[in-house]
């Protein structure tokens, strides 16, 4: 299963107020499990940037003034997303700007029903605590010390990790790459693996085994086959 973590950054709280963005980040993951692949564009907001703002995110008007128009990567980020379900950090506030913005360009917005909001996820399994992003980490032992401001692409990388805990999946995903690590030796691995409760019951029959015998002996003495058979028996 495909889904985007995903993260903005804005000049203020309300698009229609005037405020718009200037910063998404997704992350794709596979199966919860982080492909290595993003999106991550600035954008110029033909704007101010009020103080309130700049001190969250550090966006200054200036640094953005030759970023491109949310117009000209629409189509490169509509792309992206695809029709994927969308894994956003209370996801009415960053759903509103995307959609005001597609809206502008005479584009379809983006549906609600796609969204899995992370907030609501961590308010049901946390009742009566902080849930921000930053106590998340703190909770599920992620490093966030790079996080010394808000970024778009910053934060949906470390909800694509808090998403994993939140969900339950960070167990079996630990479980899975045990099963698969193996390291090998000689052509062999020092790993156990894991049996059947019930062995398979064997696919050669009595006849196949003579006739494979009967095989190896005009084969002469100096056969190979007289190896691996002489330590069957």
């Amino acid at each position: 299963m495909r889904e985007i973590v995903l993260d903005t950054e804005t000049t203020g709280l309300d698009p229609l107020r005037g405020d718009r963005l200037v910063e998404i980040g997704c992350v794709e993951m596979v199966n919860h499990m982080a492909t290595g692949q993003t999106f991550h564009r600035y954008l110029n907001p033909e704007r101010d940037m009020p103080q309130e703002a700049f001190a969250v995110h550090g966006l200054s008007a200036e640094f953005l003034s030759d970023k491109p128009l949310f117009a000209a990567v629409a189509a490169e980020f509509l792309e992206f997303i695809g029709d994927a379900p969308l894994v956003i950090h209370n996801a009415s506030f960053d759903i509103g700007f995307i959609n005001f913005e597609l809206e502008k360009v005479s584009r379809q917005p983006i549906a609600r029903e796609r969204l899995v909001d992370t907030l609501l996820l961590a308010r049901r399994k946390h009742p009566g605590v902080s849930n921000r992003l930053d106590d998340l980490c703190s909770r599920y032992a992620i490093d966030n010390s790079r996080r010394t401001k808000h970024g778009a692409l910053l934060d949906a990388e470390l909800l694509a990790e808090v998403y994993i805990d939140l969900i339950g999946a960070r167990q079996s995903q630990m479980l899975l790459a045990s099963e698969a690590r193996q390291t090998f030796s000689g052509g062999a691995s020092d790993q156990p693996r894991r049996q059947r409760e019930t062995p398979l019951s064997p696919r050669v029959s009595d006849s196949d085994i003579a006739a494979h015998a009967a095989f190896v002996a005009t084969l002469g003495d100096k056969a190979l086959w007289n190896e691996y058979s002489s330590k069957d028996t």
